[in-house]
């Protein structure tokens, strides 16, 4: 595959492709403690899925909302009337085009501040209505005065089952929204990086045998696609159940990335399976981009997905010009095909080019 302008390939030779795999090593041998509680995922026969979050994260509505934006900053820089907002051009170090899908988290400042918020309102609104409801049956039942009963009820216990999440939640939303400078703050830089264009993924090492700390140099452990392997980690909650999350682990280095942070811990060993899928699909550039609503404005810049949406087709403000109803449909459909993942049941495509020894 080719751009128009010139005969360099677009995609580089250590591109993924699912009909190209090259041969490789036997796998190394892992430790009874890097298998336990560990559950390998095939590779290859992908669905056209991931986890809803990544549907839901970019509504046609939100599209839309994006386009107008844009479109009023361009017609303001035209005009030279454009005032950058506040921490435009700040980089905070994550990508996801239809080249790399770059992750990075907010610095530690910038997350506790939005802990601060999101867990203060979460414990008021969840407290809300046990509280009232329990003033109610203590007005109701006792002898004395409903206004005594509800003064010190207020006084010796609302206060703190409701108080303080008020407070968290009060000065959490006052900083975030009246005081950018104390919370925006970028990370160190990105965590990881998966790159379809290259099919390289990468590692970002802070630790650098100390060149971090002393020059600021960031460390990049990198290997092909391929040679990663997915796996379901799980891990029990306080309560006895049990949450899964992805890991890619390399075959043959000590490289491993944790996806916890990209996909929450989930009960359902569905999701992690989905998202395997997901960056499947993304990395194999025999395919095209997946049809998600972040892609839309990249496909055509992707040679097999602007290939592949001649071919079949598809419009292109698919999702933009979207009706609420038929994302609903969309959404439901996604959800079905999550529930319904028939991981397990797949041959493991890799094991025709590697020799796994456990």
């Amino acid at each position: 595959m080719t751009t128009n302008c010139s005969e360099i390939p677009y995609y580089a030779p250590t591109a993924y492709r699912s009909d190209n795999i090259p041969d490789q090593l036997p796998s190394a041998e892992r430790s009874w403690l890097k298998r336990f509680g560990k559950r390998r995922l095939p590779w290859g026969y992908t669905l056209d899925i991931a986890p809803d979050d990544f549907l839901r994260e970019r509504s046609p509505d939100k599209l839309r909302f994006q386009e107008q934006m844009f479109k009023e900053r361009d017609e303001k820089m035209a005009a030279g009337t454009y005032v950058p907002a506040p921490y435009e051009h700040v980089d905070f170090h994550d990508r996801h085009d239809h080249e790399r899908f770059r992750f990075s988290l907010w610095s530690t400042r910038s997350q506790f501040w939005l802990y601060i918020l999101i867990f203060g309102k979460g414990f008021f609104l969840v407290g809300i209505i046990p509280a009232l409801m329990t003033l109610g049956t203590a007005a109701f039942y006792l002898s004395d005065p409903w206004i005594e009963v509800a003064t010190d009820m207020v006084g010796h216990l609302f206060s703190w089952l409701l108080g303080i999440p008020l407070l968290c939640w009060a000065i959490g939303s006052l900083v975030i929204h009246k005081f950018p400078k104390l919370w925006v703050k970028p990370s160190r830089g990105p965590i990881w990086e998966l790159n379809r264009r290259t099919g390289l993924v990468t590692l970002f090492d802070y630790k650098n045998n100390g060149e971090y700390k002393k020059n600021g140099t960031i460390g990049e452990l990198t290997a092909p696609f391929y040679e990663f392997d997915a796996y379901i980690v799980s891990v029990a909650e306080r309560q006895g159940s049990m949450n899964h999350v992805l890991f890619l682990a390399h075959r043959y280095r000590d490289i491993v990335i944790d996806f916890s942070a990209l996909v929450n811990l989930d009960n359902r060993w569905q999701m992690p399976c989905a998202l395997w899928d997901f960056l499947q699909n993304y990395m194999d550039t025999s395919g095209p981009l997946p049809e998600l609503p972040r892609y839309e404005e990249f496909r055509h810049l992707d040679p097999t997905t602007a290939a592949y949406d001649q071919q079949t087709g598809r419009p292109l403000r698919f999702w933009i010009d979207m009706d609420e109803t038929t994302y609903k449909q969309h959404l439901d459909h996604l959800l079905d095909n999550i529930d319904a993942i028939d991981t397990f049941q797949r041959p493991n495509l890799m094991e025709r080019y590697v020799r796994y020894v456990d």
